[in-house]
């Protein structure tokens, strides 16, 4: 849903490297290109960066409906 500040694995620090990730697959490149560029060798992180899917606005437009 947020963006993963460390890899839930190994607990390396990632939330520093979605920007860039989500930036260079967004525009085209290859993601285990991106990922290599990146340093993250590990795959564990790269799964985590892989398979993040961003749900915060769709869980934002609840956000507004009171509970009772």
């Amino acid at each position: 849903m947020i963006v993963p500040i460390r890899c839930w694995t190994c607990g390396r620090p990632l939330g520093h490297l979605w920007e860039p990730f989500r930036r260079r697959v967004l525009s085209g490149e290859n993601p285990e290109k991106v990922l290599n560029d990146l340093g993250v060798t590990r795959y564990c992180c790269r799964r985590t960066l892989l398979s993040h899917i961003e749900l915060i606005d769709r869980v934002l437009e609840y956000s507004g409906i009171e509970s009772e």
